[in-house]
């Protein structure tokens, strides 16, 4: 039954549109059959965040990041902590702008304005009135999908949202006494000898018998589970995959020579040269007025005689840099100057000299000196690159039509991908030994963990179908089927036999020289002067571990030191025990001012940071801030419920 209804899902859903839609005409449709069964996850003074709410902020975030990160593996966006991190910042938005609320902050018109100016891309459309061009400024918020006044509004909320954290964060005020009290507590330094106690050095005292390794596999099972495995076959719909489908003709070739030719040619170099009088964009009126009168009074002069100008330029330009040589800039392509200078350039003829050109950095005479037109470039020099470019040109046309093709045929023909493969000119490919995360040097597909995880639904390895098609990368997709499966097991003693022995005897020699070292330890505590084989004494520090393991570093600056000296022993589980011996305690060597400073003002930083963190964890209790949802474990992998 299930298998017509599949064979013929299209009438099947015709079918169901029919019934449906006359009930929603007759009843009608009440708003919460959408929105309203959906959960609240948190809540904030009183109102809720919903389980849609935060699956649509999540997906928009995950979007963002994608796009900014292409090659970003989509699992970790999809995990389970990226999730809930987008609930807490959820959270943290909206507790902030309910207190921006209560505490009445408004966003003044003048306030608005010099947050604006101070954002770059706004201040670039400025023009050299000092106007703003209003068109670009409604493209450039257009691009965020914001109309001028939706921006605006969403500048102030964040402008007065930030003012509830910024008087906290303002006022936070930290001591230099504090700072190198904080920095030398951490930066201690500790003069420490050590007895070494490896396991290695005891692994030839161990006894064993076929029942120990027996009882030690016994005991020990997860050390001996292999995971589960599948046998897969797959394929890839790619770029590459849909180039080498692409055969071009010799017209083809050519007609896109002709086409793109200025543009493969390069660009147009022009020489010019300049006569700069100084006035820089925020120079009072009457200052740039006499700057432009001075460069009318020169142009006037190289108008009447143009043979002049280099010298001219020498005598009067401003720009210390071509002024000595005449005002010459040399070549220089489109895009290297500021763009009224380059626009003006790239309208003269050879020999001509412009009028007044108004840039930031002044007014400017131009005369163009030479134009250096790029080399054509023959058909048989571009072959190579005309048919690269022009088959991923077309490649990236034709995936896009094949993409939906490609989907619907892993769909249609679940039993296999052989016919998917020889339809779209793909190789089948196999692989054997498959678990669920990549494995070191795999495929690109099977390095993919979006589509480790569709083979491994428990519907792909019961039936042994096709997946879906899965995109691994852009313009990338995969679809495959699982041929054989084997879940995990214990393996068998006898197939585990030298592992078990390996295993044991390096757990037995662990504890003989833990036993050892406890010994020594407990001897060396009661009769200090009986201690040897320690090393020469090395100064520890958190910053300077001089190559000891993290286990003795910690062991050395967490020991009390009422008493010198100290002795401390360190459990370092499978590479043996430690004996520590604490001599003494060492003054921080002496800092430079700079070194100093930069203490202070990281110390100032994570102090304002930890008083801001403290006002926000005020403001949640305030406004009876709940989330609702447990915070995920940090080795959970599932997805989120809903």
């Amino acid at each position: 039954m299930f298998e017509s209804i599949r064979k013929h899902s299209k009438v099947v859903m015709f079918a169901l549109f029919l019934l449906i839609i006359p009930s929603f005409v007759l009843v009608g449709i009440d708003r919460s059959y959408f929105t309203g069964g959906s959960p609240a996850v948190a809540r904030v003074d009183g109102k809720d965040i919903t389980q849609d709410e935060w699956d649509n902020a999540h997906r928009s975030e995950s979007d963002r990041l994608r796009a900014q990160t292409p090659g970003m593996d989509a699992k970790l966006l999809d995990s389970p902590q990226a999730r809930y991190a987008t609930l807490e910042r959820m959270v943290r938005d909206r507790t902030l702008a309910a207190a921006a609320q209560k505490m009445h902050f408004m966003t003044s018109d003048a306030r608005l304005a010099r947050e604006l100016q101070a954002i770059p891309q706004i201040a670039a459309l400025k023009r050299a009135d000092g106007s703003l061009d209003t068109e670009a400024y409604r493209a450039l918020v257009g691009t965020q999908g914001l109309t001028p006044e939706g921006f605006e509004a969403r500048m102030r909320q964040d402008i007065a949202i930030n003012q509830v954290l910024g008087g906290v964060m303002n006022s936070a005020i930290s001591s230099p006494a504090e700072a190198s009290l904080a920095f030398n507590a951490l930066l201690q330094r500790r003069e420490v000898q050590l007895a070494l106690f490896k396991s290695g050095s005891f692994a030839s005292k161990v006894q064993v018998t076929d029942a120990d390794v027996q009882a030690y596999y016994q005991a020990h099972p997860a050390q001996f589970q292999q995971a589960e495995q599948a046998t897969v076959e797959y394929v890839v719909l790619d770029l590459e995959a849909v180039k080498a489908s692409i055969h071009l003709s010799e017209d083809d070739l050519r007609t896109y020579y002709k086409e793109n030719l200025s543009r493969l040619a390069g660009q147009e170099e022009r020489r010019a040269s300049h006569i700069l009088i100084n006035a820089t964009k925020d120079a009072p009126a009457a200052e740039r007025d006499k700057a432009r009168a001075r460069a009318e009074e020169l142009l006037a002069q190289v108008r009447k005689a143009p043979a002049s100008f280099a010298e001219v330029a020498r005598k009067n330009s401003q720009d210390g840099g071509s002024a000595p040589s005449g005002g010459d800039l040399g070549f220089f392509g489109p895009g290297a100057m500021v763009k009224p200078f380059e626009d003006a350039v790239f309208k003269l003829n050879k020999g001509d000299i412009s009028d007044v050109v108004e840039t930031d950095f002044g007014f400017h005479i131009i005369e163009l000196t030479d134009i250096k037109k790029p080399r054509t470039p023959s058909f048989e020099e571009l072959r190579p690159k005309l048919e690269a470019d022009l088959k991923q040109q077309q490649a990236q046309r034709k995936f896009a039509e094949l993409a939906d093709g490609f989907a619907n045929a892993v769909y249609e023909q679940p039993e296999g991908l052989s016919a998917v493969a020889e339809k779209f000119k793909l190789k089948l490919q196999t692989a054997v030994g498959v678990t669920r995360q990549p494995a070191p040097g795999a495929s690109p597909a099977l390095a993919s963990a979006r589509f480790l995880e569709a083979l491994f639904q428990p519907e792909s390895l019961q039936t042994k179908r096709n997946t879906e098609a899965v995109e691994i990368a852009p313009s990338t997709l995969a679809a495959g089927r699982v041929t054989a499966y084997q879940a995990a097991m214990t393996l068998p003693l006898e197939k585990s036999q030298d592992k078990a022995l390996t295993l044991y005897l390096a757990d037995k020699a662990a504890q003989l020289a833990r036993q050892e070292g406890e010994a020594k330890l407990a001897a060396w505590k009661a009769t200090p002067a009986a201690a040897s084989g320690l090393t020469p004494p090395l100064v520890i520090s958190r910053d300077q571990p001089q190559g000891q393991a993290q286990a003795i570093v910690d062991a050395v600056l967490h020991a009390p030191v009422d008493a010198l000296p100290a002795w401390v022993g360190v459990n370092l589980a499978g590479d043996g025990y430690a004996v520590l011996k604490i001599n003494r305690i060492l003054p921080r060597e002496e800092l430079e001012g700079a070194r100093v400073q930069a203490e202070r003002s990281q110390y100032q930083q994570v102090w304002t940071s930890a008083e801001a963190m403290a006002y926000y964890e005020l403001l949640k209790q305030r406004l009876k801030v709940q989330i609702k949802v447990p915070r995920p474990s940090a080795n959970e992998t599932g997805a989120q419920a809903n």
